[in-house]
Formats: C-alpha cells, sequence, structure tokens
C-alpha cells in the first residue's frame, strides 16, 4: 500500500474556486488551498523525486515552494483577455534540468476537475527547435516509430497538439510521416481519472506512466542535443 497524497476535498476547493474566481473568496479560503492543494501538491512532488531518478537523473521534481515544480495558482493576467486572478487546477512539471520554462522536455501532472492528465514531451517548442525535432523524425522514422507507436507507450499515451496547416519548410508533403512532420506541439497525454488521483497507488501509477514515456522523452532529448 503506498500513500494517499490527495483527496476528493482537492477537487471540491478547485470547483469551488472555478465558481468564486476572485481575490476576496480565495484570501478567505487560502488556509483550504494550503492544506487541501498545495501541501499535498508538495508532498507528492517530495516523494516522486526518488522514483523520477531512476528513470532520468535529467530531470527534477524540486519541492520549494517558489521557482520549484508546482505551478503558482495565479494567473498571468497582463497579456489576457481573462482577468480571472486564478487557475481553476493545479500543475506540476517536472522540467529536465537545462530547461528553464515550458519549452523544454518535461513530464507534467494537470489535475483539474473533470480534466485530469499526465503529459510528456515538448510543448510548443520555438522554431529552431522545432526543426531540430523534425529533422530528426526525418532522418531516424524507425527510432521515432519505436518512440511514438511501441505498445508500452501507446497502451497509455496519445500524441496530441496542434499542429501546421501546411508541410513545414524544407520537408515534403508525401513524406510518410508528414502528420508528424507538421506537429507544433510533440506531447503525449494520459488521461487520469479521480478515483485513480486519491488512490494509495496514483504515485506507482503515475512512476510507471512516465517509464513506459521515457523512450519518447529519450528520442526529444537527442533531437534537441541535451542528454536524457
Amino acid at each position: 500500500m503506498g500513500n494517499r497524497y490527495f483527496t476528493p476535498k482537492l477537487f471540491a476547493f478547485l470547483r469551488e474556486l472555478a465558481q468564486n474566481n476572485d481575490r476576496d473568496w480565495f484570501k478567505a479560503h487560502q488556509s483550504d488551498y494550503e492544506e487541501l492543494v498545495r501541501e499535498p501538491a508538495l508532498d507528492f512532488i517530495t516523494d516522486f523525486a526518488a522514483p523520477l531518478a531512476k528513470i532520468s537523473e535529467n530531470f527534477v521534481a524540486d519541492s520549494r515552494t517558489v521557482g520549484g515544480s508546482l505551478f503558482r495558482i495565479q494567473r498571468d493576467t497582463r497579456f489576457s483577455k481573462d482577468k480571472t486572478p486564478y487557475k481553476p487546477n493545479t500543475g506540476m512539471q517536472f522540467r529536465h534540468i537545462v530547461g528553464k520554462d515550458a519549452h523544454a522536455p518535461g513530464f507534467y501532472l494537470h489535475l483539474q476537475p473533470g480534466e485530469c492528465f499526465l503529459g510528456v514531451g515538448l510543448w510548443r517548442p520555438e522554431t529552431r527547435t522545432a526543426y531540430m525535432i523534425r529533422q530528426q523524425i526525418a532522418d531516424h522514422p524507425n527510432d521515432w516509430k519505436k518512440a511514438t507507436r511501441g505498445k508500452r507507450f501507446a497502451d497509455v499515451f496519445a500524441l496530441s497538439g496542434d499542429s501546421l496547416v501546411r508541410p513545414p519548410k524544407g520537408f515534403n508533403e508525401d513524406h510518410p510521416l508528414i502528420d508528424d512532420l507538421k506537429r507544433k506541439d510533440f506531447i503525449a497525454s494520459k488521461r487520469l481519472t479521480q478515483s485513480q488521483i486519491t488512490s494509495d497507488h496514483f504515485m506507482e501509477d503515475v512512476t510507471d506512466y512516465c517509464r513506459r514515456g521515457a523512450p519518447f522523452m529519450r528520442f526529444l532529448c537527442e533531437a534537441v542535443e541535451v542528454p536524457f
């Protein structure tokens, strides 16, 4: 039997936050946020460090309260039409040691009522980085197919994200892997259930999924020339 990190009260809090997304409500319920969301998430991050290191020593489970793996609940509203101050979810990113933002290979855990998932990969890389990944796919098509079509991966993960409408510059539209070459996001996700997240085997499940995602992560790391 493992630890039970999250309870249904986490989802109840996030539902209430979505319905009362303002600073006065959050200030009045901040102790609930600390107890039900932030502290359990930090405990999970702390305990995930050891199993993550066995998958790869180049990804970090950082339980610091600021600048660590746990995303802030506060939204950055400066450039957004949506001015609600808080995110109705809790997000944890286990970044590559060279990645200081979301545009580096990483493992990502997203907890939100009705929208829970584990993500792996590289979201919305800059143009040069995306080109490096596409070139790696073109140069090593069998490795890409093994990484993304292999049974252990495909039984759990589905590739997702946005794609270009036209073939990227330098690649022919009749290339056999053109659908993959047109990707703007090189990510895959596994949907999670609330009952799974609140179970005592959730840590084991996440570890297993990340292990299954390792060949895909290795391919991306090699493409962008960072160690796996």
